[in-house]
């Protein structure tokens, strides 16, 4: 039985007051976390406050992005020795908006995922397709290679750990969501190729969350789809009421 994962994805939203705000709501109406994982991917300059403010909660504290060297020259970067020194559990790793706005690509999601497992944090890559690679009939290829590419190099035992968030572009803050069955279809066609990367017993031990548009109002019908073991959340992250509904919904899933 995999344990579900609902994980807020703040992006560019909030001020330090605010985020602090959210986090003392929240963790004092946690769900029970033994039944799901809580995970908030929060902008880095609140990281480590948001850490320490979290610490024997349950709640854990992710990052949305990160750099593939332990160290070195790159301006404005966070490398995996940061972020696991101020306790971050969890990053977030190929988003479709990295892709888009900052040039990355499958290899370098896959040279960050090696990565954060060699630095012991918790990669969730990111993975979907285009409106049109979708009305072109692509979607099981395009999700397909994506999953080949990122999970490159690594062994069973990482991949078996590894969560995938299956985030079809034309559903990223558009209001516009998959329904349940087609996004467990795609679900179900990343599940099958990572068997056949490794294993079945490695297929059935990974997460799949679905993204896009997720809200409280969805959450149940999607967490009822067999491939789908929880979200990576947007906008309804942003207010802690409706992100302790999508907690309270993963811990009855």
């Amino acid at each position: 039985m995999r344990k579900p994962i609902i994980a807020g994805n703040w992006k560019m939203y909030k001020t330090a007051s605010e985020a602090s705000a959210f986090i003392e709501e929240v963790k004092t109406a946690l769900p029970d976390t033994g039944k799901v994982d809580a995970v908030i991917c929060a902008p880095a300059v609140f990281l480590q406050n948001l850490s320490a403010s979290v610490e024997q909660t349950g709640l854990k504290i992710g990052a949305q992005t990160m750099h593939e060297e332990k160290e070195g020259a790159f301006t404005g970067e966070t490398s995996p020795v940061q972020l696991k020194d101020l306790g971050v559990e969890y990053v977030i790793i190929g988003h479709s908006e990295r892709r888009q706005y900052f040039n990355e690509t499958d290899e370098s999601a896959n040279r960050k995922v090696q990565s954060a497992f060699e630095h012991g944090l918790a990669p969730i890559l990111c993975v979907g397709e285009s409106l049109e690679q979708r009305e072109s009939g692509e979607t099981g290829q395009v999700v397909e290679a994506q999953i080949e590419k990122g999970m490159a190099n690594l062994s069973a035992d990482q991949a078996a750990s590894l969560v995938i968030a299956y985030e079809p572009i034309w559903a990223i803050g558009t209001g516009k969501t998959a329904t349940a069955e087609d996004a467990n279809e795609v679900c179900g066609i990343i599940r099958n190729k990572v068997a056949s990367l490794f294993s079945g017993e490695t297929a059935q031990a990974v997460r799949i969350q679905y993204g896009g548009s997720v809200k409280p109002a969805n959450i149940e019908e999607l967490l009822g789809m067999e491939h789908i073991d929880g979200a990576l959340v947007g906008g309804a992250s942003l207010e802690a009421e409706s992100f302790l509904k999508l907690l309270e919904a993963g811990a009855n899933a």
